[in-house]
């Protein structure tokens, strides 16, 4: 994971961040915050989708979404810095519980992740913002400084992943 990230500093990557909208109404509150990255003008890609998962993919810098685990992530390929996260209630309780833990998405090959530990409801202050993470992340900021700046409620949740790396910032 280390080596992810120190292997995705400073080379401005290309790739595809997916914002999914999922058919889980609880956990896609995040969906509603999507358009957001339009006025943002990242430097990457956006597909937004209607869909419960992501597969056959190859060039993932940022995934969103929201479910209580995440199939087809052994279909896909992550870029170097990748960052990806699921909306539900646990992501963030690492071993010995019922939801997916954001430990999935490091195995998978995603450099940083974020998950609650606590029921958190579905505030999405507790959760981070995609279009807020991509923004700064894009601008040079690292996964931790993006990822914590658009988390508004942080104290239930947790960031998991090499906090250090910066694609998007000239050495």
């Amino acid at each position: 994971m280390i080596d992810r990230g120190v292997a995705a500093d400073a080379t401005f990557p290309g790739g595809t961040a997916y914002l999914l909208s999922t058919s889980d109404r609880a956990r896609n509150t995040r969906a509603a915050g999507y358009a957001l990255l339009d006025a943002m003008k990242p430097r990457v890609r956006v597909e937004r989708l209607d869909a419960d998962d992501l597969r056959d993919r190859r060039d993932v810098l940022f995934y969103f979404t929201g479910l209580p685990a995440v199939a087809g992530l052994e279909t896909l390929r992550f870029r170097p810095g990748a960052i990806a996260d699921h909306l539900t209630s646990t992501g963030g309780v690492l071993t010995g519980h019922a939801q997916m833990s954001v430990l999935r998405w490091l195995e998978a090959g995603a450099t940083a992740s974020y998950g609650t530990v606590a029921e958190p409801c579905n505030f999405t202050t507790k959760f981070p913002q995609p279009a807020l993470a991509i923004a700064r992340y894009t601008r040079g900021e690292t996964v931790l400084e993006a990822y914590w700046k658009s988390v508004a409620m942080p104290g239930q949740g947790v960031f998991v992943g090499e906090p250090l790396a910066a694609p998007f910032r000239a050495r």
